[in-house]
């Protein structure tokens, strides 16, 4: 076993399985997918702290804690279509692509896009694919999608991403207060969404889900 794989079973019984993971494909796509692959060059020897790793100004890649409960609490099924907005470097993309049918994974940072799909490509992770364009804007061409992630901290979720989501379906987001987080998962039906808390967590706010701040006299 490589020391990268070595370290992937660490993760997993020391950040996943203690956080009440149980469902086998989560576990089984967090034992699979080389985190290290995923992440810029110099960050490979930290790929399995139990910690957000930044990958950019802004960006992460989410603990494998809290991407794992986040994927648990959305219960993503076989069939289902998934929007993966913030997708980074592709290790959300590709995990989520073991579980769901097919992954459309969002980035608006270009240089991250375009690696993130030479990555998938070269991982034959084939039933994902990397679209450049704007976070807060998500894929409406693919719409509408059975689940939603979203790759970082949110105070919003603007109201053209939750168009997105399919009626019954799910959506899942980090929603951040100060520096205090919550993930939540949103349940559409008859249009609106309804939002459950799940459990603490934090990330940096993506661009585009800040709330607009008001100004008052």
């Amino acid at each position: 076993m490589s020391e990268f794989a070595t370290r992937r079973v660490m993760m997993v019984d020391t950040q996943v399985r203690p956080s009440d993971v149980t469902k086998f494909p989560i576990i089984d796509a967090m034992l699979t997918v080389p985190r290290e692959t995923y992440v810029p060059d110099n960050k490979r020897e930290a790929a399995y702290v139990g910690e957000n790793l930044t990958i950019a100004p802004g960006r992460v890649v989410l603990e494998a804690r809290t991407l794992a409960k986040l994927l648990d609490a959305l219960d993503v099924q076989p069939g289902e279509l998934v929007l993966d907005v913030g997708c980074g470097l592709g290790y959300s993309a590709a995990v989520i692509a073991r579980l769901a049918e097919t992954v459309v994974a969002v980035e608006e940072d270009e240089a991250l896009a375009t690696e993130a799909q030479r990555l998938l490509s070269e991982e034959n992770v084939d039933n994902a694919v990397v679209i450049t364009g704007r976070l807060a804007e998500g894929s409406a061409k693919c719409a509408p999608y059975d689940v939603i992630t979203i790759e970082g901290g949110v105070e919003v979720v603007p109201d053209v991403i939750l168009a997105q989501l399919k009626d019954g379906g799910r959506i899942g987001a980090v929603f951040m207060d100060g520096a205090l987080g919550t993930a939540r998962i949103g349940y559409k039906n008859g249009g609106q969404v309804t939002w459950r808390s799940v459990f603490n967590a934090a990330a940096p706010v993506l661009d585009g889900f800040r709330k607009a701040h008001g100004f008052t006299l």
